[in-house]
């Protein structure tokens, strides 16, 4: 009996769940045919579902995202703990999942396609209003200082985005997720209230 064919969203899924490691591992050097390879799939077939490349990196853009954001609901509605310890996991969510894309590589598009480069940049800065919600709940019962919401929120975008505009993870010899929780953990140091030393549970 002849194996049914994925649906178009299955199959763009499969397709986005085996370019991301691929891009991980290699950046932009990845071909269309070695992912065609690890997917024992034609190029026809991944063309049908992605024209191009930079189609297919500007999905896996927001694939990784939306992954991100739906983690980050979860944590919101689903899990117990103190307020900070639940906004330190919301604000490190860039690396929980095992395949997101590694930021580390994204200066490269900035040249190439520089249009997937600004999405990443738009993606960033997009989708707080649940951290905020977070953020001002905190400082209303007083788990958090009160201090002016939209810094907090661009201190903490200008940083990711620096880290993705050349090379300077690769240059201090951090990984994303050794970065982003050094950023995160600066940052809540100076919001936690009664953290008077400066340090953070």
């Amino acid at each position: 009996m002849e194996k049914a064919a994925p649906n178009s969203l299955e199959l763009k899924q499969k397709i986005l769940d085996a370019t991301i490691p691929l891009f991980n591992a290699r950046g932009l050097k990845f071909t269309m045919d070695e992912l065609a390879r690890s997917l024992a799939m034609s190029k026809k077939t991944i063309y049908a579902a992605f024209p191009d490349k930079a189609t297919l990196l500007h999905e896996m853009v927001d694939y990784c995202f939306d992954f991100i954001g739906q983690s980050k609901e979860r944590i919101i509605r689903d899990e117990g703990g103190d307020l900070p310890h639940k906004l330190r996991r919301v604000l490190s969510l860039l690396t929980d999942k095992y395949e997101s894309i590694d930021l580390s590589r994204l200066h490269v598009l900035r040249e190439k396609y520089p249009a997937v480069y600004a999405h990443v940049a738009q993606r960033l800065e997009s989708g707080w209003e649940s951290t905020v919600a977070l953020l001002e709940q905190g400082m209303a019962e007083g788990s958090l200082r009160r201090v002016p919401i939209p810094i907090f929120k661009t201190m903490m975008e200008a940083t990711l985005e620096r880290f993705f505009q050349d090379d300077v993870l690769v240059r201090s010899g951090l990984t994303y997720r050794e970065a982003l929780e050094h950023v995160v953990d600066i940052l809540l140091r100076g919001i936690i209230a009664g953290k008077e030393d400066g340090t953070c549970e």
